[in-house]
C-alpha cells in the first residue's frame, strides 16, 4: 500500500544533488523547460515507469497515490524539498518484499499445466498494472508456470520425450525458477548502494531525460563508464566478468598484460564471492554483473580485494590495484580486400579520444595513421563501417572530415542564446581522394551523424545502410557542484550541430544513398521514438560549401539493389524482418497455458534464428581480406593480438554488407 503520510528516511545528499541539478539545467542546458505542471507530468510519467518498468510490482491503488504527486514535482523543485523521495523508496521496498512472499507462497504448491489459463501477450497495446493483489498473484502463478515450462522446453528437442519425463523435469527446474526470481527483485535492493540509490537516480534521470534523452544525471561510476567507452586508454583491473546459469559472478576473461594478469592468481571460471574496496563490501550472491561492473569501475575503487572460488574448491583472496589499459573496443585497424580491386577497409568503434593529452590524439590520429599504411598497399578505395557506433568526441569527427575534404564548412553550431558559429575545416589538401563508402545502421548517432552528413553533402562518400539514429545534439559532462564531485554529474546537452546545408538531422537520421535491408527494419529503435526527445529545425547558413562533382548515385543505386535482389543472404535478412514483425513483435499472442503450446513458441522462435544464423556460418565470402604489411610485422610480437585479429579478419570476410560496400567501389571505379 502507498502511504502518501508515510515518512522514511532521506539521504541529506540527495536534497543536494536535486538542487545543484535544478541549477545546472536552467543556467546551462540548451533549452531548459519551465517549472510548470507539464514539466512535472513529464517527470512523474518517466519516473514511474523505471521504478516498475514491466508493471509487475505496483498496483492500481499505488499508482493512484502516485499519481496525486503528478503535479507537485515542480514545486518540490521549485522549494527543494526532497523530503517527497522517502515514501517512494519506502513503498517500493514493501512491494518487493510482498511479492518475494506470493513467490513463495507458490513454492509447494502442484500447478495446473492443464491449459485451463490461457497466457495473453498484447504487442500491440500498453500493459496496465494489477488491479489488485488478486491480479498480482495470478499474474505470479502464470508468470512461474511459464517460466517453468520454459525450462522444461530446453531441456530436449524431442516433445514426446519432454512429456514422458514431464514431473521428474517439473520437481527439477521448480526450485532453479523460484531461486532465479526470487534473486532477480533481491538484485533491486542489492544493486551498488542499495534501493535508496536506485530510486534517487531514476529521480535524477526522469528530471534531466525530460529536458532531452541524451541529458542524463551520471554517478561517479557511469561518468567513468561512459569516458572510458569513448577513451583511447582507461584504469582497470584487466578483467572481465559475466553470470553463468547457476547465477554466479564468474572471470570471463582476463585481459593480457593488464593487472589481474601479472598478478598471476586469477584464472578465467574463477567465481568471485565477494568485492572489498577500503570499508566497502559487495556480496555476489542475487546482484547483476552490471553492478559488478560499476563496482569495478568506480574511480573510487582504485585497489580491491578479490574473494574467488578456483575450480578446484579452494577459497583465496587476492588484492589487486588499477593500472591504465588500452581501450581494447577502441582498436582501429586497416584491412585490405582483395577482389576486381585492391580497397580497404576500417571500423571505427567509437569517436573515442584520448583525454589525457592536450591535442587529444583519439581516433582520427588513428586512422590517419592506417590510411598511411593502406595506401602503401595501393587500395583503390576505402570502406569506412560506422555500424553500432554511437559517437564521441565531435572534434575527432571534425577533424576526420578534413582528411577527406580540402577546406570548408564541416557543421554549424547553434548555442543556447541562438547564436550560430560555422566550423571550418582549415587544413588544405585531403590524406586519401580515391572513392569511399560509409556503411550505417540504426545505432550510428551523434558524432557519427556529424561525419557522414559532411561525406554525403560534400559528395565526398556514398552513404549505404539503414537510416542512422537522429540525434544532433552535443553534451557536456560537468560536476553537480565543482566543490563536491561525489555529488555525481549530469552530461548536458548544450549545443545543437547542423550540417552544412543548415538542415538538421535530427530525429531524422542521415538517409542513405543506398538502401541496405535489417533485421531492424521497423523496429522503433531511433531517437524520434523516445519520449521528449528534440524536434527537428534548420538554421541561416552564412559560408557556402563547395561540393565535388555528383556521384551517379542512380546507377549505382540499380546495380547495388539489383545484387541484394539475386542475393539469397540479403533475401534471407528480409525474410527474417518480416517474420519478426508479423508473428513476434506486431502480433498478439492468446495461447493456452501448456508444454506443447510453451515449447511450440519458443521452439518457433529459436528454430527461425538457428536456421538464420546456420546460413551465414556455412555462407563464404568471395573476399580475400588481409592485413598491412606494418600490422604483420606487429602481429609477431603478440600472440594473443594475433587471435583476434584472425577472428576480426574472418568476420570482415564473411560479413555480407561490407561486401556489398566492396563491389559499390568496384563500381565507382569501373564507372569512371
Amino acid at each position: 500500500m502507498f502511504s502518501l503520510s508515510a515518512s522514511a528516511q532521506t539521504d541529506p545528499p540527495f536534497c543536494d544533488q536535486m538542487a545543484a541539478l535544478k541549477l545546472l539545467i536552467e543556467t546551462q542546458h540548451y533549452r531548459p523547460k519551465p517549472l510548470d505542471d507539464a514539466l512535472s507530468s513529464g517527470i512523474y510519467k518517466l519516473f514511474i515507469q523505471r521504478l516498475d518498468e514491466d508493471k509487475v510490482l505496483f498496483n492500481d491503488k499505488d499508482i493512484a497515490e502516485i499519481r496525486k504527486d503528478s503535479l507537485k514535482f515542480d514545486d518540490y523543485l521549485r522549494d527543494n524539498n526532497c523530503g517527497f523521495i522517502g515514501k517512494y523508496i519506502k513503498t517500493l521496498r514493501w512491494r518487493i518484499a510482498e511479492t518475494k512472499q506470493v513467490i513463495d507462497s507458490y513454492k509447494n504448491t502442484e500447478f495446473d499445466y492443464s491449459g485451463k489459463d490461457t497466457l495473453k501477450y498484447y504487442r500491440t497495446r500498453e500493459s496496465g498494472y494489477f488491479d489488485d493483489d488478486i491480479a498480482m498473484k495470478k499474474y505470479w502463478s502464470k508468470r512461474l508456470r511459464f517460466e517453468i515450462l520454459s525450462k522444461i522446453s530446453e531441456e530436449d528437442s524431442i516433445l514426446d520425450r519432454l512429456e514422458m519425463n514431464f514431473d521428474i523435469l517439473e520437481n527439477e527446474v521448480r526450485p532453479l525458477i523460484f531461486e532465479k526470481l526470487s534473486c532477480q527483485l533481491d538484485e533491486m535492493e542489492n544493486g551498488y548502494g542499495g534501493l535508496e540509490r536506485f530510486v534517487t537516480e531514476t529521480f535524477l534521470n526522469a528530471y534531466t531525460n525530460y529536458q532531452d534523452p541524451n541529458s542524463t544525471f551520471f554517478n561517479n561510476t557511469d561518468k567513468t563508464m561512459f569516458e572510458n567507452s569513448v577513451s583511447t586508454s582507461m584504469m582497470t583491473f584487466g578483467l572481465y566478468t559475466e553470470k553463468n546459469e547457476d547465477g554466479e559472478i564468474v572471470i570471463s576473461y582476463v585481459t593480457p598484460g593488464g593487472a589481474a594478469y601479472f598478478e598471476g592468481s586469477i584464472e578465467e571460471g574463477d567465481v568471485i564471492r565477494s568485492l572489498t574496496a577500503g570499508t566497502n563490501i559487495v556480496e555476489t550472491n542475487c546482484i547483476s554483473n552490471e553492478e559488478i561492473t560499476a563496482f569495478l569501475s568506480d574511480n573510487n575503487n582504485k585497489r580491491i580485494t578479490f574473494r574467488i572460488k578456483k575450480k578446484d574448491g579452494t577459497i583465496k583472496s587476492v588484492m589487486l590495484t588499477k593500472k591504465a589499459e588500452k581501450a581494447a573496443e577502441n582498436l582501429t585497424r586497416g584491412y585490405v580486400m582483395s577482389g576486381e580491386f585492391p580497397i580497404g577497409y576500417i571500423n571505427v568503434p567509437s569517436f573515442y579520444t584520448d583525454f589525457e593529452s592536450p591535442h587529444g590524439m583519439g581516433v582520427a590520429n588513428d586512422i590517419a595513421k592506417e590510411i598511411y599504411k593502406l595506401k602503401k598497399e595501393n587500395i583503390q578505395g576505402l570502406v569506412i563501417d560506422l555500424r553500432f557506433n554511437g559517437g564521441g568526441s565531435m572534434k575527432e569527427a571534425s577533424d576526420l572530415c578534413g582528411m577527406f575534404i580540402d577546406r570548408g564548412p564541416v557543421s554549424i553550431l547553434k548555442y543556447r542564446n541562438g547564436e550560430t558559429f560555422t566550423v571550418r575545416d582549415a587544413n588544405r589538401g585531403t590524406v586519401f581522394n580515391k572513392p569511399i563508402v560509409v556503411i550505417q545502421n540504426s545505432y550510428s548517432a551523434s558524432a557519427s551523424e556529424y561525419f557522414t552528413s559532411v561525406m554525403q553533402d560534400y559528395n565526398r562518400a556514398v552513404i549505404v545502410g539503414t537510416p542512422s539514429y537522429g540525434k544532433s545534439s552535443m553534451q557536456t559532462i560537468v560536476p553537480l557542484d565543482k566543490n563536491r564531485e561525489e555529488l555525481g554529474f549530469c552530461k548536458i546537452t548544450t549545443d545543437l550541430f547542423y550540417r552544412v546545408t543548415g538542415k538538421s538531422n535530427q530525429s531524422k537520421g542521415v538517409i542513405p544513398d543506398i538502401f541496405f535491408p535489417s533485421m531492424y527494419d521497423g523496429l522503433d529503435v531511433n531517437e524520434q521514438f523516445i519520449d521528449f526527445s528534440l524536434p527537428n529545425d534548420s538554421v541561416q547558413i552564412k559560408v557556402k560549401h563547395q561540393p565535388k562533382r555528383k556521384i551517379p548515385l542512380k546507377l549505382l543505386r540499380e546495380k547495388s539493389e539489383y545484387r541484394m535482389y539475386i542475393d539469397e543472404g540479403f533475401q534471407k535478412i528480409k525474410r527474417l524482418n518480416k517474420t519478426l514483425l508479423r508473428n513476434y513483435i506486431q502480433k498478439d499472442t492468446i495461447y493456452s497455458l501448456t508444454l506443447k503450446n510453451v515449447y511450440g513458441d519458443l521452439r518457433g522462435y529459436n528454430d527461425l534464428w538457428k536456421d538464420f544464423i546456420g546460413y551465414f556460418e556455412e555462407r563464404k565470402g568471395i573476399l580475400t581480406v588481409k592485413n598491412t604489411a606494418s600490422t604483420e610485422e606487429l602481429l609477431k610480437y603478440s600472440d594473443e593480438d594475433k587471435k583476434v585479429n584472425a577472428l576480426s579478419i574472418d568476420e570482415i570476410s564473411n560479413d555480407i554488407f561490407i561486401e556489398e560496400a566492396y563491389h559499390i567501389i568496384a563500381d565507382i571505379n569501373n564507372i569512371n
